[in-house]
């Protein structure tokens, strides 16, 4: 597996792209701990509708993941001859319009699946290695979801989407985070932070 063609998948995902017009990068800030950003309903384009969970990497930079945009592909279409791919019948999500000719994982565990993963929160771990998400396709796949791409922000960017009004900002949430069925959960955030800032 380590070696797969994600052709298909890169194809679908630039059609999705267009589809949606993004053609900027997304922005990040200074912001210290893992969050939940909602875009607000106001926010267009690539974006609208979506729920990102958001970690900082330090030096100002963050690396978030779109965690309510399920795409037709699954592990199994991507991967015909990996037979733990097959068992997997949740499909691997849209992470961002960054290094979409990745696979990323979200663990749920209570310590890193190995390798260079990154705690995400006390118990979700992100991992990008090859080998690493393997592993969670043929041993943790019931706790973990997959994701095509990712977003990227550079210093200063986030703080200034939000400064501007573009997210809601909720506290990271690993049930959050892996609630299924992702239908309906942006509508319901959205009413939540809204009655929120309302009682403000």
């Amino acid at each position: 597996m380590s070696r797969r063609s994600y052709a298909s998948l890169i194809t679908w995902l630039t059609l999705v792209l267009c589809a949606f017009g993004w053609t900027a990068h997304a922005r990040a800030a200074d912001l210290s701990e893992p969050i939940i950003l909602v875009a607000k309903p106001e926010l267009g384009d690539f974006y609208r509708a979506t729920i990102l969970l958001v970690k900082p990497l330090g030096n100002g930079r963050h690396v978030g993941f779109i965690i309510n945009r399920p795409t037709p592909m699954t592990l199994g279409k991507l991967f015909p001859e990996h037979g733990p791919s097959q068992k997997i019948t949740d499909p691997v999500y849209l992470g961002g319009p960054e290094s979409v000719n990745m696979i990323f994982a979200i663990v749920q565990a209570p310590a890193s699946p190995g390798g260079r993963s990154l705690r995400l929160t006390n118990d979700l771990f992100l991992a990008m290695e090859v080998d690493v998400v393997d592993h969670i396709i043929e041993a943790q796949a019931d706790h973990a979801r997959f994701f095509a791409g990712m977003v990227a922000w550079q210093p200063g960017e986030l703080q200034d989407e939000i400064q501007q009004g573009f997210w809601y900002v909720r506290d990271a949430d690993s049930e959050l985070v892996l609630h299924k069925p992702a239908t309906g959960l942006w509508e319901d955030l959205v009413h939540r932070s809204e009655a929120a800032d309302d009682a403000i």
